[in-house]
């Protein structure tokens, strides 16, 4: 049996083609920022969307609001859930109330005029797929306005 050396000229080639087929591999994509939608919901609802409401209110209708995240009974019906509270002058109320801790659960919007209870509970955005922040805080202030609470229509 004979064995034939490896002439220096056949390993640089082997070396060559080996840095060849490494080079050709594209380097490690970075991991993709994550979207906001994706954060957990009280970090969402606390750090992403009530402070957009705030500044939407007050920079585009010059209303100072208190809106904040609790957990407690569902307006009209009763039920724990989660919602965002909100008061505007002339103590007008709404609540977005979530099935369960999920952006993406079920929601309901309660809304009261100053010295009532709310007496309706409707469904909020139902027939959107993919929730997010500014389809959120646009449809909310779209329903708000819808009450002329924001401004005359």
């Amino acid at each position: 049996m004979s064995e034939t050396p490896e002439t220096p000229k056949a390993t640089a080639k082997a070396d060559a083609k080996a840095d060849a087929k490494a080079e050709a591999k594209p380097a490690a994509k970075p991991a993709p920022k994550p979207k906001l939608e994706d954060k957990p919901f009280q970090a969402f609802i606390k750090d992403d969307l009530i402070p957009s409401l705030s500044q939407a209110l007050s920079s585009k209708h010059q209303i100072t609001a208190s809106i904040d995240l609790i957990e407690g009974d569902r307006p009209v019906v009763g039920g724990q859930c989660w919602m965002v509270t909100g008061a505007l002058p002339g103590d007008r109320r709404f609540w977005v109330c979530f099935e369960s801790d999920s952006i993406t659960s079920g929601k309901t919007i309660a809304l009261a005029e100053s010295g009532t209870e709310p007496s309706l509970l409707e469904s909020f955005l139902i027939d959107e797929k993919r929730i997010n922040l500014p389809l959120l805080q646009s449809r909310l202030l779209q329903r708000l306005n819808g009450q002329k609470w924001l401004g005359g229509n």
